[in-house]
């Protein structure tokens, strides 16, 4: 029998009991993937995070799993992780190699020199135009007269779909037929609404495992590139992502795009995290 700790992390919130918690084992060298899926079934969040040395030019090396697959990069189980590490390393930076390439972390201190926030360079998304808008569609229960913008897709490691409504109303209306997006592999349905520097999002994935997201890291920063693109905000300036309201984990998320429509240089996400919970798996 293996004995495993593990860091239980609030994500995109300092307050306890709200945001996303991630699960993260700090110490998983001897896991197997097949062991490390099936811990992240036991724990049953939307993702856990296993620990490894470095292989190439990180300061770690992590795997992230849903309960039903592996994912080569995410956004709130890497932050929570660069702020759980950042308990026992004094460093301002740590460098963070996943399945989609080493992704850099600076940590916010406070006085007492508690890591509490983070900002994270992620993946720049390629992305197009989704193929299954009506069905995804139906399965939102709307129209195509409903969106806003052009249904695309963007990819920094899992598959995001972008859907924008013209109101948090009509956002917070939105009821999935989870039947209908089950059939859409690999894909995330994010629903969003807002304007200049203020947004609401929801996140649909039963591909995922995640019948509604708390607060999704790697949608943030693709969703800051599908405003940057057409037009609504600005390139280089921060924007605050809300989500999670409506199943009472609300989070905030900080998103930001350098570069122009043509070039994307960087897409940087930032929020904070706190620790609630520490225990060992025996297994």
């Amino acid at each position: 029998m293996g004995t495993y700790d593990y860091v239980v992390a609030d994500v995109f919130t300092d307050v306890p009991l709200e945001g996303n918690p991630t699960a993260v084992f700090v110490d998983s060298a001897g896991i197997s993937p097949a062991r490390m899926q099936q811990i992240a079934q036991e724990m049953h969040l939307s993702e856990t995070v296993f620990v490894l040395p470095a292989e190439d030019d990180g300061d770690v090396r992590v795997r992230i799993f849903t309960p039903v697959n592996e994912l080569p990069f995410a956004g709130h189980p890497t932050l929570g992780t660069a702020i759980v590490l950042g308990e026992s390393n004094a460093a301002e930076t740590i460098r963070m190699e996943t399945a989609m390439g080493t992704v850099p972390f600076d940590l916010e201190r406070a006085g007492d020199g508690r890591a509490g926030a983070a900002r994270m360079w992620q993946p720049v998304p390629t992305w197009e135009l989704y193929d299954h808008a009506d069905e995804l569609l139906a399965g939102l229960d709307l129209a195509a007269s409903d969106c806003t913008l052009p249904v695309e897709v963007y990819c920094n490691g899992p598959r995001h779909v972008f859907v924008g409504l013209d109101s948090v109303a009509a956002l917070s209306g939105v009821e999935p037929d989870q039947r209908i997006l089950a059939r859409l592999p690999d894909m995330a349905a994010n629903c969003f609404a807002g304007s200049g520097s203020r947004w609401r999002l929801r996140m649909f994935s039963p591909a995922y495992g995640v019948v509604e997201d708390a607060a999704t890291g790697s949608a943030a920063g693709s969703l800051a590139v599908h405003l940057a693109r057409h037009g609504l905000i600005p390139f280089g300036k921060w924007i605050e992502i809300r989500q999670g309201v409506e199943i009472g984990r609300p989070s905030t998320m900080r998103a930001r795009v350098m570069g122009t429509s043509e070039r994307i240089e960087s897409v940087q996400v930032a929020g904070s995290a706190v620790v609630v919970a520490r225990g060992t798996l025996y297994a």
